[in-house]
């Protein structure tokens, strides 16, 4: 088990303060797009917040770390921000996403098909990261 998931910076007179771990864990993907959106959106907020923000997407939360996949959102209404425009929030706000090595496995996906920014992690990675966890929302 990780010692701590937390990050912890000096500042200018060498004393470190520790940033607060944020984890959103989305089981929601195209499946959900309204869910989906809501758990980019609260990650970005976090993130902006000056939280280690990290979104740990499982089952069908997969979906949106899949290269092209949110561009395939359906029934979008207008004027309602897109899974799209959600991502690319949490890209630029600095969210890490971390993707269930079980249920990539299960989907038989190559790691070229995920988006750059997705790294693959394991079911113990989600315990260890859910214990160091200031705050969780779960979607």
């Amino acid at each position: 088990m990780q010692d701590n998931l937390k990050l912890q910076l000096k500042d200018k007179r060498g004393s470190k303060e520790t940033i607060p771990l944020f984890l959103v864990v989305c089981t929601s993907g195209l499946n959900a797009p309204a869910t989906a959106r809501s758990a980019l959106m609260f990650a970005s907020i976090a993130a902006t917040a000056n939280c280690r923000t990290i979104l740990y997407c499982v089952q069908d939360g997969i979906d949106i770390m899949i290269k092209g996949a949110v561009e395939k959102e359906p029934n979008i209404k207008p004027g309602r921000p897109t899974l799209k425009q959600r991502l690319q929030e949490a890209i630029e706000a600095g969210v890490e996403f971390q993707v269930c090595s079980q249920t990539f496995s299960n989907r038989r996906l190559g790691p070229d098909e995920l988006i750059p920014e997705a790294t693959i992690t394991g079911a113990a990675t989600l315990i260890d990261l859910a214990l160091d966890a200031d705050g969780i929302l779960a979607f």
